[in-house]
């Protein structure tokens, strides 16, 4: 039986006409965030989680203590530990009754420091402006929940060393480093990450974190940089820093206050900081 009347003419103009949908690619480029279709696999997430786990000053951990970590029952992490002890990401040590990282996660990380160019040419522009007005630069870049540190040049009255080493983590809504970081994301990502945040500080802390966030991201928005003295006996101002590979971090200089710092100090150690920024834009342009 054939359709009869106008509109059955006009559903099936509209189903002939209809644009497909964009692939997933398509709107990774278009918006870019990561979108993909097909599901994730749910067995490698967990086993990730476990390597998330080790942490600097972290040598060896047990599987208790990797389930109480990570929240994973024991026996899927006994399971996830036994994988990566033969897949060689995990070693198993007989003295101590635990796992600790291979060199295959070291070969990874040099792997990610060779692949970040823009890393190579920042250390020397943060390198100066510590050495010639002695303050802190660091570097960093979210991950989960937390904010890690890629580089960071830390200044004393013995000279510049390191002493926040890279890969050291440190809280996302109450650093300075962490806030500039959700001022730079897009949107929507950002609003996850923040309903991610809010579920694992939980009802009682969230709002003066989220207080503390809004302001920060007003900062940011009106001045180029937000502030936090999230460690006593110090201040940092940081900003979001987006790389021409489209990757975002943030960076930061901190110096030590007591008491009360001043609007002033606080906006001589910010116009620092904006400028390594802008000189940092240019190199990349370059």
């Amino acid at each position: 039986m054939h359709p009869v009347g106008d509109n059955a003419a006009i559903s099936v103009t509209e189903i002939m006409v209809t644009p497909r949908s964009s692939s997933t690619r398509a709107q990774t480029q278009t918006t870019g965030t990561f979108v993909r279709s097909t599901p994730g696999s749910h067995s490698l997430e967990r086993g990730l989680a476990l390597l998330r786990a080790f942490r600097h000053g972290v040598d060896v951990l047990t599987n208790a203590e990797l389930a109480d970590r990570t929240q994973l029952p024991r026996p899927t992490v006994s399971r996830l530990t036994h994988s990566l002890v033969d897949a060689g990401f995990l070693a198993y040590d007989l003295e101590q009754r635990g796992y600790r990282l291979t060199a295959a996660c070291l070969t990874l990380a040099l792997s990610f420091r060779s692949s970040e160019q823009t890393l190579a040419q920042a250390l020397p522009l943060m390198r100066a402006l510590a050495e010639g007005r002695r303050v802190n630069v660091g570097l960093a870049v979210a991950d989960q929940l937390e904010m890690v540190y890629l580089d960071s040049v830390r200044f004393s009255r013995l000279g510049i060393f390191r002493r926040i080493l890279p890969g050291s983590r440190l809280p996302i809504a109450s650093t300075s480093l962490g806030c500039a970081f959700l001022a730079g994301m897009q949107p929507a990502e950002r609003k996850a990450l923040l309903g991610r945040l809010r579920k694992a500080h939980g009802s009682s802390d969230w709002p003066a974190l989220q207080r503390q966030v809004d302001a920060a991201l007003r900062a940011v928005e009106t001045q180029g940089f937000c502030h936090a003295n999230w460690a006593a006996g110090m201040t940092a101002v940081a900003l979001p820093l987006r790389a021409p590979s489209g990757s975002l971090y943030a960076m930061n200089v901190s110096f030590p206050t007591s008491g009360e710092v001043s609007a002033d100090a606080l906006q001589a150690h910010a116009d620092l900081l904006l400028r390594l920024a802008a000189d940092l834009r240019k190199t990349w342009a370059r």
